[in-house]
């Protein structure tokens, strides 16, 4: 199911049938790094299956990203709910050869957006492994301010925090 879309990029909603292709981020050690480890093949399926039915119960989750041009799944972007739809983190993953095109940003600010449009979330968070400038670049760009480091007991480091406040 489409859901936004900009010049470049379209997200929907992940199906099962995507696992293969978000393989290519998810499964991915170096892409994964500072965000836990890879996620193995057999696992994804049982993933998307939830970000589809946070999306379902909650109208907004963690989707598909889709480069307009060549049809190709190349990330995801969304956000993950935690304890109330009022705060929620926003993440992006995407495949190494969609890395330096923008389409994180890109992504990010139709995710800002979505989050604008939902008549509950007030607050977006977000956390950027320590020195990776570009993701903090992304998350500036996406109106995003840095609120202090913190620390984050999934990643077991300080992380860069930030929030943006929608829906005042």
């Amino acid at each position: 199911m489409r859901l936004i879309e900009s010049d470049r990029l379209l997200l929907q909603v992940f199906t099962i049938q995507d696992a293969s292709a978000a393989e290519r981020f998810w499964g991915d050690s170096e892409i994964m790094a500072a965000s836990g480890g890879p996620t193995p093949l057999e696992v994804l399926p049982r993933i998307l299956e939830s970000y589809s039915q946070c999306h379902v119960k909650n109208g907004i989750s963690v989707y598909a990203v889709i480069e307009k041009a060549s049809g190709k799944l190349i990330g995801a972007a969304g956000f993950n709910v935690h304890d109330s739809l009022e705060q929620v983190e926003l993440i992006y993953h995407f495949a190494k050869d969609s890395w330096g095109k923008g389409y994180a940003t890109e992504a990010a600010l139709l995710c800002v957006q979505l989050a604008k449009e939902h008549p509950t979330v007030r607050t977006i968070t977000a956390s950027a492994a320590p020195g990776h400038e570009s993701s903090i670049h992304v998350l500036r760009k996406a109106g995003l301010r840095y609120i202090e480091m913190r620390w984050f007991d999934d990643t077991q480091q300080e992380e860069p925090y930030f929030e943006l406040a929608v829906n005042d």
